[in-house]
């Protein structure tokens, strides 16, 4: 992973090209180190998810890593990676992903826990799990179902069908599809809008989408209200 800061605007970078950005475990270690460091970064007002490389934003996992751990390690390992999804949920600023190439498995996963996706027109998107004898460890069994709906999230994770850019815009897996050589630009373009907002007016809109999403409407309501007192009293001192 590259960790890079220019103003108000952090970029990660899945950093693995030579085997298209599959995610390992050190890249699951540097994950997050990375997300701890920008959690705690108040100068930052929005974050950018990318891939190196020209092939893809993040095939997978490396399932000979993953897969084949010491059977002592293995609930320290569980352990650790449920708190590495759950530090990427609970991260405040919001996160935009540039996805371009493969996001297969684990790519998918990292895209979902991210606030916004846009994709450039070459991408390909894929659950491969279940074909390899297992299922998505990372959140994909729930997020994508709550991203796509309950059928065609079934339909990519039981049959191992590929989606290009075009069907998963169409299906609302991502905000917008642009030209390959557009990718980057229109991110950045994105970022800099967010990051001229009142970074704690951004936050809270996030947090009452994000946190209210999941509870009862009367209490996402509640939770509506006190956010947005928070702005007026933060304003009024």
């Amino acid at each position: 992973m590259i960790y890079e800061k220019n103003d108000a605007i952090a970029s990660v970078t899945i950093n693995r090209p030579e085997a298209l950005n599959v995610y390992n475990i050190q890249m699951r270690d540097d994950l997050y180190e990375v997300l701890a460091a920008l959690k705690d970064d108040d100068e930052v007002r929005v974050a950018i998810f990318k891939g190196a490389g020209e092939k893809a934003f993040c095939a997978g996992a490396d399932l000979s890593e993953f897969l084949t751990a010491p059977a002592p390690t293995e609930a320290r390992k569980a352990r650790f990676e449920r708190a590495v999804w759950g530090l990427f949920l609970s991260i405040q600023q919001p996160i935009i992903a540039a996805v371009h190439g493969y996001a297969l498995g684990s790519g998918i996963e990292i895209a979902l826990c991210c606030d916004i996706r846009i994709a450039s027109d070459d991408a390909q998107f894929g659950l491969p799990e279940v074909g390899l004898g297992i299922i998505p460890a990372a959140g994909g069994t729930q997020t994508v179902p709550r991203t796509i709906g309950r059928a065609r999230a079934l339909e990519m994770l039981l049959s191992n069908r590929w989606i290009g850019a075009e069907e998963a815009y169409e299906i609302g897996l991502v905000n917008k599809v642009v030209p390959r050589e557009r990718l980057l630009e229109t991110v950045q373009e994105m970022a800099q809008t967010i990051a001229s907002y009142d970074p704690h007016a951004v936050r809270n809109a996030k947090q009452a989408v994000v946190r209210g999403i999941e509870l009862p409407l009367a209490q996402a309501l509640e939770l509506e209200k006190r956010l947005a007192l928070e702005i007026a009293a933060a304003k009024s001192r």
